[in-house]
């Protein structure tokens, strides 16, 4: 009996144990495959980060070399220098360096984007690099070499040592110190040798655009914690505070902030409210729930958003944008003074379609833009800016608006809404000098809020 299965499960067994081993086999080759297709990818952004920063150097050197009256090529060589550094920071963003310092790095070249980016859009005949400008790209032309350098000495020693970019993925992973690794060791090195970089003088214009929204900015005293469940209160309409839970957010910090937690039924997480620590503004409010069906349009969902601003204290704001996903609408507003659209001063509603409730509410742009301004009047009229207009364009809508252009500077413009080529496009022409600083695509939802 015993020889009889024995005869029949031996076969069997060794099918099984014959599979399991080509099983683990093409695994291992699967996997094999992957980490060598995941190490080539390293190895190709890693080189092609030191040929760029190499060619950076070398643009810069070209662009210093032109007379700065030759407009037309100082502009071509700073639009070069962009457009090599922009190509380098997607490569640096290939590379397993997430958990490695290497930020000093990435904000050097970040800027150094910036400003070449800022100044070749500009109209150099009316205003040419300044002494500080051309101070700052001999800087960028001495530091971009050292930087080239180090990444050729790491470069050369990858190559002699087969050095292999999954240790360093694995290294950074398992965060054990020292972090004993030559190209570990190489990058902190670059890095340490950027942030030393004190003669770089970066113009205001250049770090505007990476400024960080600070509370210190707003108006009005520091709240305490129970000041702001009293306006949480009102805002939702509570008579009792006490169920309303609030925690200070960093202290001593220009990101300081009270969160605002309360409960609610039908939900888990209840519904959560951020405010400033200084002059206590709402800077969001989520009261997520699921939307299982929709019953509202586009109008119903625009002026149920519209009521809610009214009710909570946000006047003279028009709709600019709409977006709909699992039921719910997300409308966007910006303010309107004087017939002037103010698009630095938006923010969105989220509106469920089965009902109309407002589930949700993002003001943080609005906190940080919404003051006073005096709008001065267009130098040029509504004939003289169509002319700007591409011929073909079918105008259907124009209204005034104040933007922030591509240079973060706050603009008046004509804004033109029309069709062309099949499409629809939200185009901004400068009140002032007739350019187009401007032009978005537009999506029918959003084309329909003009109609509406």
């Amino acid at each position: 009996m015993y020889s009889r299965l024995s005869i029949v499960m031996f076969p069997i067994l060794l099918i099984f144990l014959i599979g399991a081993g080509v099983w683990g086999y093409l695994e291992h080759q699967e996997k094999n495959a992957i980490l060598i297709k995941a190490e080539n990818q390293y190895q190709r952004a890693f080189h092609d980060l030191s040929f760029h920063v190499d060619k950076l150097h070398t643009e810069l050197g070209n662009t210093l070399a032109l007379n700065t009256a030759s407009q037309d090529s100082y502009k071509k060589g700073l639009v070069n220098v962009w457009r090599i550094t922009s190509e380098a920071q997607s490569e640096i963003n290939q590379l397993p360096l997430a958990l490695l310092p290497f930020n000093k790095t990435e904000e050097f070249l970040a800027n150094m984007a910036n400003f070449s980016y800022r100044a070749a859009v500009r109209d150099l005949g009316k205003q040419p690099l300044n002494d500080g400008e051309i101070q700052t790209m001999n800087a960028l032309y001495q530091h971009s070499d050292e930087i080239s350098t180090a990444l050729r000495e790491m470069q050369t020693k990858v190559l002699a040592n087969n050095l292999r970019w999954m240790d360093v993925e694995t290294a950074l992973a398992t965060q054990k110190e020292p972090l004993d690794n030559a190209i570990i060791d190489g990058f902190q090195t670059v890095d340490k040798q950027v942030a030393d970089y004190k003669d770089v003088k970066w113009s205001p214009s250049v770090m505007s655009t990476f400024q960080k929204n600070d509370v210190n900015m707003l108006p009005g005293s520091e709240a305490t914690v129970d000041e702001v469940k009293q306006k949480a209160a009102q805002f939702l309409n509570i008579s009792d505070p006490s169920t309303i839970q609030a925690v200070e957010n960093g202290a001593g910090t220009e990101y300081q902030s009270i969160s605002v937690t309360i409960p609610k039924e039908n939900s888990v997480e209840g519904i959560q409210m951020d405010y400033t620590r200084k002059g206590a503004q709402l800077l969001w409010y989520s009261a997520s729930r699921d939307v299982t069906e929709k019953k509202l349009d586009i109008r119903q969902a625009r002026d149920a958003a519209a009521e809610f601003l009214d009710m909570h204290g946000y006047p003279d704001m028009t709709s600019v944008s709409y977006d709909e996903y699992n039921n719910i609408a997300n409308v966007t507003f910006a303010s309107r003074q004087n017939d002037t659209i103010n698009y630095i001063d938006k923010l969105a509603v989220k509106i469920a379609l089965d009902d109309g409730e407002a589930i949700g509410l993002q003001a943080t742009d609005y906190v940080f833009g919404h003051k006073e301004r005096q709008i001065p009047p267009p130098k040029l009229n509504s004939a003289e800016a169509r002319k700007v207009l591409n011929s073909d364009l079918q105008v259907d809508h124009e209204a005034m608006a104040l933007i922030l252009n591509d240079l973060q500077e706050e603009v008046l413009c004509y804004q033109f809404i029309g069709r062309i080529n099949g499409g629809i496009y939200r185009i901004y022409i400068n009140a002032e000098t007739g350019v187009e600083e401007k032009v978005d695509y537009l999506r029918k939802e959003e084309a329909a809020l003009s109609e509406i």
